[in-house]
């Protein structure tokens, strides 16, 4: 019962003590000079902006890369995720790559401190915001981090929720359009154990993605959605 409890408390939680309270900004597209490689196996450096062109070399994730010049047209959509081929410099070659695994945000490593990371971030994204509250019973403690980053693309939001709050790497990002409400269950889930994402739709558009994660001892849930301008990732976690 006591299990059961946390997790209604995890899956209905407003946050609202520990909201934050950034303005929200838009960013403009045109002031980028460089990106950032944001798919987990890297990405393709094309010969042209189409992708049957050749290959002239894999960016590893998290690859600086140097703008020469920016499709700013949604032409493609691979999964779910939009974009077109921006034309850039990679190691002395000129080429292609993707706009949808590309961004201005330069993407967390595994097991990244949220608070350093958008610590981090605010030197060149100073609307980003950290916000880490405690709570709880001392047989019961609680922390709740919330964190809102300057983007409104999903993929990269999931990205960092993932990196900075462990969600495992068997989750993938989901693809926008399905059912509007829809569980995803790990392949480690068992009756003690309960593991898995949930996606919420509308019109085939994300309304929200969250990770739930409890056993015997220690719970956790992970909040993807939107705020204003930016998109907000919240975490929280029990210790049973």
């Amino acid at each position: 019962m006591k299990k059961i409890i946390i997790l209604s408390v995890m899956a209905a939680l407003s946050f609202s003590p520990c909201e934050s309270q950034t303005e929200d900004q838009s960013v403009n597209s045109q002031q980028i000079k460089s990106f950032y490689v944001t798919a987990p196996g890297g990405l393709s450096l094309r010969e042209y902006n189409n992708l049957n062109s050749t290959k002239l070399a894999i960016m590893p994730y998290g690859t600086k890369i140097d703008v020469v010049a920016l499709e700013l047209n949604n032409t493609m959509n691979i999964k779910g995720v939009k974009g077109g081929m921006h034309k850039v410099l990679y190691n002395n070659k000129v080429g292609f790559a993707f706009s949808g695994y590309l961004s201005e945000l330069f993407p967390p490593e595994n097991g990244s401190s949220a608070k350093v990371y958008i610590e981090d971030l605010k030197f060149s994204h100073p609307n980003a915001s950290f916000l880490s509250c405690t709570g709880g019973t001392a047989s019961q403690p609680t922390l709740t981090e919330t964190i809102l980053i300057p983007t409104k693309q999903w993929n990269e939001a999931f990205l960092i929720a993932q990196k900075l709050f462990n969600i495992p790497s068997e989750f993938g990002m989901p693809n926008p359009r399905g059912r509007n409400a829809q569980t995803i269950q790990s392949k480690y889930a068992s009756d003690s154990v309960m593991n898995n994402m949930r996606v919420l739709r509308h019109e085939d558009s994300f309304v929200q993605i969250a990770y739930f994660y409890s056993n015997e001892t220690f719970g956790k849930f992970v909040s993807i959605k939107e705020h204003g301008t930016m998109m907000e990732i919240e975490f929280y976690e029990v210790i049973k």
